[in-house]
């Protein structure tokens, strides 16, 4: 039978990732889904089918479910957690996982421990890139992703590029490596744009996050002579043009496919390697707030 799934939170990321994904994913049924605002809250009820509610702790209380998704802003992630965990639902969190390292810890201690929404790990090239990429190696990485944010049309979060896309870069570096973050090298912190070096045992990461670009990703792993190791790209110019005369699903719907059929093997017990842990939260989190750190003038915090 099919999982039930119940999302909170039907904001930008559910109306243009999770909801076809959900759709397209095979093993799983979307049947409820939480949201505080009542248009947005009435408008993908009434398009998918599902039953509405307020809250995520409305939904498990009415509703029954298998697991559930939290696509809600960082700060809600802990306590929709709690809830699911109190009901024993398993829950997927979506990045960051919290709003600091302190409350990911706290996420970690659930249980059933949340799994982490990592989506990045599920995209195209991906794996390759990581079975490439040797172990315990002096390799370089090269990691960056690009976007405007009044073209994704975000209705409540607002986080800064550090936030919002550093996240996924972090977590891919350590992934892609099989290494831990070691020491932040250097580091340089605004609203809409964050780039840091990263050692991570043998090997160094440039993180290079942008909310004021045209839409790209690029992920380059050299050997530290230079000879290169592996690549992937996905948007660029041309594929913005290519998808104005041929529209197409949203690049996040295949990954969050991928990702939400990977949360369905965790709920039944089966195999399975890629979806992000809670300890990754934690990790990630962790390195965030040292990025910040670093970039801080001296004497500030924050």
């Amino acid at each position: 039978m099919d999982l039930r799934i119940g999302l909170v939170g039907a904001g930008r990321l559910a109306e243009v990732g999770y909801l076809p994904a959900l759709a397209a994913a095979s093993g799983v049924r979307l049947v409820a889904v939480a949201e505080p605002d009542p248009a947005r809250r009435a408008r993908v009820a009434a398009g998918a089918g599902e039953s509405a509610h307020p809250d995520a702790e409305s939904l498990l209380a009415d509703a029954a479910v298998d697991a559930l998704i939290l696509a809600t802003p960082a700060s809600a992630h802990l306590a929709g957690a709690r809830l699911a965990a109190a009901a024993g639902v398993p829950v997927l969190v979506e990045k960051p996982p919290a709003a600091t390292a302190a409350e990911a810890v706290e996420l970690a201690a659930l249980d059933p421990a949340p799994r982490i929404a990592f989506n990045r790990r599920f995209a195209r090239g991906a794996a390759a890139l990581r079975a490439a990429t040797p172990p315990g190696a002096e390799v370089g990485l090269v990691f960056e992703i690009g976007y405007r944010r009044e073209g994704w049309g975000a209705h409540t979060v607002a986080d800064d590029a550090l936030a919002d896309l550093g996240s996924h870069l972090v977590d891919l570096a350590r992934w892609t490596t099989g290494a831990e973050v070691t020491e932040v090298l250097r580091a340089s912190v605004e609203q809409e744009r964050a780039e840091f070096d990263l050692q991570l045992d043998a090997a160094r990461a440039r993180i290079r996050c942008a909310t004021d670009q045209p839409y790209r990703e690029r992920y380059a792993v050299r050997h530290r002579d230079g000879r290169p190791i592996g690549q992937r790209t996905e948007g660029g110019p041309l594929v913005a043009v290519r998808d104005r005369v041929l529209p197409r699903p949203h690049a996040l719907v295949a990954s969050l496919t991928a990702q939400v059929e990977a949360f369905a093997r965790v709920v039944r017990g089966e195999p399975e390697d890629v979806l992000g842990t809670a300890a990754d939260g934690v990790a990630v989190m962790t390195v965030i707030e040292a990025v910040r750190a670093r970039a801080a003038p001296a004497g500030v915090k924050g």
